[in-house]
């Protein structure tokens, strides 16, 4: 629980530092729902789940030449059981084009941090090493209706190998396992009052390693699936 109060404070500072360099420029929100994981054979479990995010443009381009917005932000999600779900911390810059005033595509570059529990099996208890992400998704939105108030965002990229750091739970005593394969996808549905929006998302990730020694009954395999809602500011 240190270790994500600490990453919850990095992470509110940066975007509070975003918010304060670059007013009327972004959004700051946060949302609520359930996350469920599932690693290995093991049973799914859920909790409740609190998620934070936040993006603002550091440079407006010019559409009429065609450049695109340059765009930073953060997100800090936070499940109510630490013991079987994972907490997740990101940071990420981008470029997103605006195609038309209703159409706009991009890539985010991130790093992201995932605190991975621990698991007890055949009476045993596994320490899983934590994972450093980086992820280059492909982020898209479109706003529709006469006012285009309602907006539809999506996103998702295929994971790379990710980086291991040992837990606070203590290391791994056995070797990393090596990457099959994984990817995220995740979708947003909105309205957009002026001042504020709502707007309800469901995202899916899915972790496989490979059958080796250091993934013993699968218990790096990993299944996320988290359906949220809540409201923002624009700024």
């Amino acid at each position: 629980m240190k270790a994500c109060k600490l990453q919850m404070v990095r992470v509110c500072f940066f975007l509070a530092a975003l918010a304060a360099a670059h007013g009327q420029n972004g959004t700051i929100g946060i949302d609520f729902g359930e996350a469920s994981d599932k690693f290995g054979a093991l049973n799914r479990t859920t909790a409740a789940l609190v998620d934070v995010t936040g993006k603002v443009i550091v440079l407006h381009a010019n559409q009429k030449e065609g450049f695109p917005n340059v765009v930073a932000g953060g997100e800090a999600r936070f499940p109510s059981d630490t013991t079987n779900h994972v907490s997740e911390f990101a940071v990420f810059g981008g470029l997103e084009f605006r195609a038309t005033q209703a159409f706009t595509a991009g890539f985010h570059v991130q790093v992201r941090k995932i605190l991975m529990p621990s698991s007890t099996i055949q009476g045993q208890l596994f320490n899983r090493e934590n994972l450093e992400l980086l992820e280059v998704p492909l982020f898209l939105e479109y706003k529709f209706g006469k006012t285009r108030h309602v907006f539809v965002q999506a996103e998702g990229a295929p994971e790379f190998r990710p980086r291991f750091r040992t837990s606070r739970a203590g290391p791994s005593p056995l070797p990393n396992p090596n990457l099959d394969h994984a990817y995220f996808i995740r979708g947003s549905l909105g309205y957009n009052f002026g001042k504020w929006y709502a707007k309800g998302t469901y995202q899916t990730r899915y972790f496989k390693f490979g059958s080796a020694f250091g993934n013993p009954s699968g218990l790096y395999n990993w299944r996320s699936d988290f359906a949220t809602g809540g409201v923002g500011l624009n700024f």
